[in-house]
């Protein structure tokens, strides 16, 4: 890895520091969990404090009523944390399903419990050293006082704005005064604040996390819900509880990559890389070669994904068999030298913000928190503020299919922290978040740090692929024009973005040897690594 080497446009430097380390999509969350460290908290206490100050100053991508998952690493091994929530129990697949059969992605048939307040109180339980008061704190004062918009949110905000600000659905209402108060969003600059958002984070710090599920905030959740046509009962809330899984992993030249289980879609990226490591590594990472073994290799890993990741409580995931060596060599032989459109294979059966932090004990965490898209279902609790997800998108309607829509039963997630290890010694957390672009962005950047030595910065600076729903590609800003007219004549359909946004958002905390972290933040994003 070469620390100084910045090949690519770049607004900012690898930091490094020899205590702790937090990255976040926005400088005041980041320096949120550098105080947590600084005041002798854990990495767990530093992401809870950043997670929390990231409902307050990104709103556009998540809140108190998202979910989250996270992979910490203690220090001696590995866990997996899933903080995604059911579908209500009232919930039924014909409540989901719009007039011309689509899924419904707005209002109440959209919404699942929300998990990541839990996510925080199942974490702080286990690893927490500060008080909850004190996590909340910074979180708190910016909801109150106010803060200033940063200029990625802002306009983030004012595409919010028109698609939630002009909703017709009545109980949307709330949604305006919330976050467009006198009729229009804010401006990057512009001070925005939310009292009835302090209220529950208050709430929170005096009567502890699970006031959200049972106390003030979840009563005022459940009263909206009975006014408004929702079916979120009070025991669908109490009864949401966050779950220790084991993640899934594949090796990778000297390195082992893990993602979280199904429900999430962490298994994508790892199908993906498994594929690509079999067709060849380039020595040319801006190549033709490279990219066309990539993008072939994410559109087989998304064939699998997409027809089988799903709650695995109600329909296991064959995890072993997409991951068999023999499974994804089969699936390498598929790729060929134009741009194909794969269909799912046959295995053996056996809006989003990111943060990573570590401390000075050598503890992790990769963490991460969604709405799913943008403000989510477009309902936020009157006098409360919570913004609710709008995760049960993420379920089919499709007869048979294992995400098939159902009440009790967790969607298919698109959101997936991710964790590098090295012959069983932690290397660090890394994500990118995005939607479907997430799991995209992780076998970019693996390929960009293992394969060709890049620092966390120039991982994150060098310009992306993203394939789309229609099998076409989209590329950045800043791609060779000989590299697009060769991705061309291999067949692939490839069109331009003006700009980084939809193209993801990360940030990568790496050990190093000699000791210390070195930490990148997202070039697309407003957001800022900070060490101690």
């Amino acid at each position: 890895m070469t620390h100084s080497d910045y090949p690519f446009a770049s607004r900012r430097s690898a930091v490094m520091a020899p205590s702790g380390m937090v990255a976040s999509s926005q400088p005041l969350a980041s320096q949120a969990g550098l105080s947590a460290l600084a005041a002798g908290g854990s990495a767990a206490d530093a992401a809870i404090a950043a997670a929390a100050t990231l409902t307050v100053v990104e709103p556009t991508s998540n809140g108190l009523g998202s979910d989250a998952f996270a992979l910490v690493w203690d220090g001696t091994r590995l866990l997996g944390l899933n903080g995604s929530g059911r579908w209500p129990a009232a919930a039924d697949a014909d409540w989901l399903r719009n007039t011309d059969g689509s899924v419904r992605t707005r209002g109440w048939p959209s919404v699942t419990v929300p998990g990541a307040v839990d996510a925080w109180a199942t974490l702080h339980e286990r690893y927490g050293r500060l008080g909850v008061d004190q996590l909340l704190e910074p979180a708190i004062q910016y909801a109150e006082s106010g803060f200033p918009v940063s200029p990625v949110i802002a306009t983030l905000w004012q595409a919010g704005g028109a698609e939630y600000g002009a909703h017709p659905n009545p109980e949307l209402a709330h949604w305006a005064d919330t976050f467009a108060p006198g009729g229009r969003t804010p401006a990057a600059g512009e001070r925005w604040n939310s009292l009835a958002h302090a209220r529950s984070l208050r709430g929170l710090a005096a009567r502890g996390f699970r006031d959200f599920y049972e106390g003030e905030v979840g009563e005022a959740l459940v009263r909206f819900s009975k006014s408004t046509g929702g079916r979120l009962a009070a025991d669908d809330l109490a009864d949401h509880a966050s779950q220790w899984v084991d993640p899934i992993s594949i090796d990778y030249g000297d390195l082992q990559v893990w993602e979280l289980p199904p429900n999430g879609q962490g298994i994508a990226a790892l199908i993906a890389l498994g594929i690509y490591d079999r067709l060849g590594h380039h020595a040319d990472l801006m190549s033709g070669d490279n990219w066309h073994a990539q993008i072939e290799s994410m559109k087989l890993a998304f064939a699998d994904a997409y027809g089988l990741v799903a709650d695995p409580e109600h329909a296991p995931v064959p995890i072993e068999g997409l991951l068999d060596s023999g499974y994804l060599a089969a699936r390498a032989a598929l790729v060929g030298e134009q741009a194909g459109a794969p269909r799912r294979g046959q295995p053996d059966r056996g809006g989003t913000v990111y943060l990573c932090c570590a401390d000075s004990d050598g503890m992790m965490v990769s963490f991460i928190q969604s709405n799913y898209e943008g403000f989510g279902s477009g309902l936020v609790v009157p006098e409360f503020g919570v913004a609710l997800q709008n995760r049960a998108a993420g379920f089919t309607l499709e007869a048979g299919h294992p995400n098939l829509a159902a009440p009790g039963k967790r969607p298919r997630h698109t959101i997936i922290p991710g964790f590098l290890t090295r012959a069983g010694e932690a290397l660090g957390p890394f994500g990118v978040m995005g939607g479907e672009m997430q799991p995209q962005g992780h076998l970019q950047s693996v390929v960009s740090l293992a394969d060709h030595g890049l620092n966390p910065q120039a991982a994150l600076d060098k310009p992306r692929w993203r394939l789309n729903g229609d099998n076409s590609i989209s590329v950045e800003p800043g791609t060779p024009e000989g590299l697009v007219a060769d991705l061309s004549r291999r067949g692939h359909l490839v069109r331009r973005s003006t700009s980084g946004i939809g193209h993801g958002r990360g940030q990568i905390i790496l050990r190093l040897a000699a000791g210390g972290y070195v930490a990148g933040s997202e070039p697309r994003a407003d957001g800022s690594a900070v060490g101690y």
